[in-house]
């Protein structure tokens, strides 16, 4: 492992070299994020699980950028191109843009007008215009003319001469790094509708005639434009000042004022329009791509981890409806610990019969299974079945409307079909319904974290990153809850550190077999779970009500001898550690520091056995929707109404009002004061009120305010305004310099 690498990461995250290093040798090793950041406080210097991760993910990078140029050198070995020069060149570089930069020259491809000017025989001719000190260039080109070879004239020499220098300045690496700086600084997108479908792109309305500094573009846009284009109905183009990189060009390469140097000069010109023009377009296509993607996928993140902590409901014995209006709502009753006990269908909106039948037999099922909370799916019928459940009136029965997002994937799925092999899809997305009020977290790690409704462009992002990135997301909520050894399903252990699939399979197995786990060294016991995964694993596991009260808390096994000794010192037992307040606080902890435990783990042992297995989510309350409101038609102007927060974006937060369709609080009116990012305001699954700006059933889109005093003007008129005062108006530099000085105030 290169010392360099770890100097490198420690200064891109201002932690010490020291930090890095043992880090990556406890990743190596086979530790995970979430153990690493919990349980290795003292050698990582206290890293948290976002670091860690940042160091996970530098190093893998910094590796990757190793092997490349591991197989250039090796490449450029075979070819005999490789110089002490060129190997010094290639060591320094420090990314992979550079590295292919610095190979590009010698890297094998298809025949250009370059390579069939060099089989010409005209390089030589190339090489002495570059040197601009020819007093005779026709002369010198008319020796070159020969038609054996295909050059009949001196300007056909020419030509030929200026391809190949046309390349060279193409592929030369300081000019594309450059140039590369260049586009990125002073380019922008152009967006512009296809011709004769302004109809069909209506919801691109707004980049039908559009412009923007790539450097400032924000992910969301970015995406929606390159998603336009996809489907064809817009056509995006980048554009840069072409004189001004044309003339950086010029003073690089041209050194004299003579005939030569006007050769030079055109190949520059050509360089650019032909060549380094559209590869830089490709480049920072892809620079800004990749840019918004890992935005969006951070957005994207983010949302996934407020709704999979969201407060559950716990274990509570649960009446489920999947609503619908002409095929019924499907309805399941839930035990405690989400076991489905009966199921049936009901018909509250086809006739008055009907909706009587419906209403003896809910109130039979509520009385029948002493049922404590009723769960109604928000999708289509759902808003109108909660009014008829209201009216029912059952005392002392919580009633929730619960996000349905994904749960018809659920119940198509592999797993909901080995849980529930004798029951229909309509049934197990009822079931699922249920445990999501339960339990959030155990239920939704299911089904694909893609499908939770909380992201925008997922399907236009790069897949292989935003897997990885959710998975860390939901690996790392599972661990920071716990996850409870004895009624967890497969699917909840296997994003338990140190478990995977196949060991959450054996455990699951195991259980069902010798009945539930006592202690948490039982796990031991688990076919193919060796010390290295126990070691990882277990202290994310609860067992409620196990002989060692530990193994409740999140307190790790490997420091049980150490809180064994701290309540003999204090002469008492480890229960009583867990419930006494005064006999915690007399505990002397430095007096237990070692070279291997710290005040960090110490704290945090003391901080777990005050509260020990405590669920850190945030307690659950109860919601209702405005009644009479069900959908967009209607609202009006003015309205003041509940909703829940179900997506945050860079520019705004979505929020049901229960009308079916989600409305928007712009950035600008999420309050009153002015803010960068939503999460300073609100969070996935929040109650909020707001008030209702402006209503479009044409395009069914809401805009919404949380701000307490009056807006002056909506959303809409609010965001046209800005754009024409900076975007059109203001030169790029003076807005750029405005918008900085802007964030600096603010910050």
């Amino acid at each position: 492992m290169s010392v360099t690498h770890e100097q490198r990461i420690a200064q891109e995250l201002s932690i010490h070299e020291r930090q890095v290093r043992t880090t990556i040798q406890l990743l190596e090793e086979g530790a995970t994020v979430p153990f690493i950041s919990r349980y290795r406080k003292e050698l990582t210097g206290s890293l948290d699980e976002v670091q860690v991760a940042a160091i996970r993910d530098s190093i893998a990078k910094l590796r990757d950028v190793d092997k490349r140029r591991e197989a250039i050198i090796k490449s450029l070995t075979e070819l005999g191109k490789l110089s002490p020069e060129l190997e010094e060149k290639l060591a320094a570089a420090e990314s992979m843009a550079i590295l292919e930069d610095i190979y590009l020259p010698y890297k094998p491809k298809r025949k250009t007008r370059a390579s069939v000017a060099r089989e010409k025989g005209l390089e030589p001719l190339a090489e002495a215009l570059l040197q601009q000190n020819l007093s005779d260039v026709a002369g010198l080109a008319a020796s070159y003319v020969m038609a054996d070879k295909g050059v009949n004239t001196v300007e056909e020499a020419l030509s030929g001469a200026r391809d190949i220098l046309a390349e060279f300045f193409a592929e030369h690496a300081e000019t594309r790094t450059q140039m590369r700086n260049f586009f990125m600084e002073k380019g922008s997108f152009v967006a512009k509708v296809v011709p004769g479908k302004e109809t069909e792109a209506g919801k691109y309305k707004d980049y039908f005639d559009w412009r923007e500094p790539l450097k400032t573009a924000p992910s969301h846009r970015i995406l929606a434009m390159r998603r336009g284009e996809k489907e064809q109905l817009l056509f995006l183009d980048v554009e840069v000042p072409e004189e001004e990189a044309i003339t950086y060009m010029h003073d690089r390469f041209v050194k004299a004022a003579n005939e030569a140097s006007k050769q030079v000069a055109l190949a520059i010109q050509d360089s650019f329009k032909r060549l380094l023009k559209p590869s830089m377009e490709t480049e920072v296509r892809l620079i800004t791509r990749k840019r918004a993607d890992e935005e969006a996928i951070r957005v994207f993140a983010e949302n996934a981890r407020q709704l999979l902590l969201a407060a559950p409901l716990g274990s509570k014995r649960i009446l489920a409806i999947d609503p619908g209006f002409r095929t019924g709502c499907k309805v399941v009753c839930l035990d405690e610990q989400g076991k489905l006990l009966v199921n049936t269908t009901v018909y509250p909106h086809n006739g008055a019969y009907k909706a009587e039948e419906a209403a003896h037999e809910l109130k039979t099922l509520v009385t029948q299974y002493r049922i404590e909370a009723i769960a109604i799916g928000n999708g289509t019928a759902g808003r109108e079945t909660e009014d008829f459940v209201r009216k029912l009136d059952l005392a002392n029965v919580v009633l929730v409307m619960v996000n349905e997002s994904g749960a018809s994937i659920y119940s198509a799925s592999e797993v909901a079909r080995e849980e529930f092999p004798d029951y229909d899809i309509t049934v197990r997305g009822a079931v699922s319904i249920g445990r999501r009020l339960m339990d959030p977290l155990a239920e939704l790690v299911k089904i694909d974290p893609k499908s939770i409704g909380v992201g925008q462009y997922q399907h236009d992002v790069d897949q292989h990153q935003l897997q990885e990135s959710l998975a860390d997301t939901v690996i790392s909520c599972v661990n920071a809850v716990g996850v409870e050894l004895n009624t967890a399903s497969k699917q909840l252990l296997s994003y338990v550190s140190g478990l995977g699939p196949a060991l959450a399979q054996s455990i699951v197995a195991y259980r069902d077999q010798h009945g539930a786990f006592k202690r948490r060294s039982d796990l031991k016991k688990v076919p193919r779970l060796g010390e290295k995964a126990f070691e990882q694993a277990a202290g994310f596991l609860r067992i409620r009500g196990a002989e060692n009260p530990l193994d409740a808390s999140a307190v790790h096994p490997e420091r049980y001898p150490l809180v064994e000794t701290m309540a003999k010192d204090m002469g008492c037992q480890v229960t009583h550690l867990l419930t006494d307040e005064q006999l915690r606080k007399n505990i002397p902890l430095t007096q237990y520091i070692t070279d291997e435990v710290g005040l960090p783990t110490l704290n945090d042992i003391l901080s777990e056995l005050s509260k020990p297995g405590l669920d850190p989510r945030e307690k659950f309350e109860t919601f209702s929707f405005t009644d009479g409101v069900h959908t967009v038609n209607d609202l009006k102007v003015g309205m003041k109404l509940p909703g829940i927060v179900t997506n945050i974006t860079n520019f705004g937060a979505f929020v049901d009002i229960g009308v079916h369709q989600d409305g928007l609080v712009h950035l600008s009116q999420l309050a009153n004061r002015f803010i960068k990012d939503p999460n300073e305001v609100v969070k996935v699954h929040q109650q909020v009120e707001v008030t209702v700006l402006e209503v479009d059933a044409q395009r069914n889109r809401i805009s919404l305010s949380m701000r307490t005093e009056k807006p002056a003007v909506s959303t809409k008129t609010q965001d046209k305004k800005v754009r024409n005062k900076q975007d059109r108006k203001m030169p790029e530099t003076d807005m750029a310099t405005k918008l900085a000085a802007l964030r600096s105030k603010f910050s």
